[in-house]
């Protein structure tokens, strides 16, 4: 298609603002989750799902049960705002507008987060359970949370695009370097999970017990699996550089220089609220705090993906 029909037809600022709002609203319910599996909350209606302990009013209820009750409510709400994007998005674009298939791959990982949340109850996979499956049903939860950012992202990130939105006005450009970058992060994300898992099962009373237990024969392997998280975002974070500078240097028809320096800034949150968490043994405000940066940094780090990979054509 020509320039001229890919900047026709752009979808109204309402369906823009909202497309961010359900983002951000999406990444609200991640931490209020956080919340969930820091308090050991998760158990809190019981092994009862969609109701909570069997009812919809909770009468006399616990602080558990109200975090978790709150969690279902906001993760429905959440359901409904993705179905509602994708809807309005496939009513407000025109034909082969590329925010079309984003919106329905956020509905498909949204069905499938609900049943991964679904089976998380069924399963008794919550609270202090440690079962042998709940890392690698971990593992799988938050990767799918993560594609699930991606898409949302992606959707808003092409419905905002004033060109190089559709079918044949975008070229491929050298995707392999942005998603080696990005793959790295899922993984530094996936390992933080487990982490986080470690600490809430086995909290240590001091840092010098925390470091004993991470090198520990004795230790469980969730336990001993916690050094990995740094090792693997140091290794991740290379690569990242690598690629805001190779960013920094490209011209796409953005000026990414601003977005790289967002990145390089959120990147360092990370790293220091990070160190907060081993220094100050996991606590909850920093454990919200850290993933925050963390969910933010994977947004503008898809963003840059999607500027320096799908790039209109004629873009230099």
């Amino acid at each position: 298609m020509s320039n001229a029909a890919d900047s026709q037809s752009l979808p109204s600022l309402a369906l823009r603002r909202f497309s961010w709002g359900v983002l951000v609203y999406f990444i609200a319910v991640i931490l209020w989750g956080t919340l969930v599996r820091a308090t050991g909350a998760g158990a809190g209606c019981g092994n009862h799902w969609p109701l909570c302990n069997g009812t919809i009013i909770q009468h006399s209820a616990s602080v558990n049960t109200l975090i978790e009750f709150i969690h279902r409510l906001t993760s429905g709400v959440s359901f409904f705002a993705v179905v509602g994007l994708a809807a309005w998005t496939l009513a407000g674009t025109v034909r082969g507008h590329l925010a079309r298939a984003a919106a329905v791959a956020s509905v498909v990982f949204t069905l499938i987060e609900a049943t991964l949340g679904a089976l998380l109850v069924k399963l008794g996979l919550t609270a202090q359970s440690q079962s042998p499956i709940r890392p690698a049903y971990l593992a799988l939860h938050l990767t799918n949370t993560l594609l699930l950012v991606a898409a949302l992202t992606l959707t808003a990130h092409l419905i905002n695009r004033r060109t190089g939105y559709l079918r044949g006005s975008v070229r491929l450009v050298a995707p392999f370097g942005a998603v080696t970058a990005v793959i790295a992060v899922m993984i530094v994300g996936v390992t933080g999970s487990l982490a986080a898992l470690g600490d809430t099962l086995f909290p240590a009373s001091s840092l010098g017990l925390a470091l004993a237990q991470d090198f520990s024969a004795t230790s469980g392997w969730l336990v001993r699996w916690r050094w990995m998280h740094p090792t693997v975002a140091f290794l991740a974070s290379i690569v990242l550089i690598w690629l805001l500078v190779l960013a920094a240097r490209r011209t796409t028809g953005w000026d990414n220089r601003s977005l790289s320096a967002l990145i390089l800034l959120l990147l360092a949150a990370v790293y220091v609220l990070g160190l907060l968490d081993v220094v100050l043994l996991a606590p909850l405000w920093v454990q919200v705090a850290h993933l925050l940066a963390a969910d933010t940094l994977w947004a503008a780090l898809v963003v840059l993906t999607a500027r320096l990979t799908l790039q209109p054509k004629g873009a230099s």
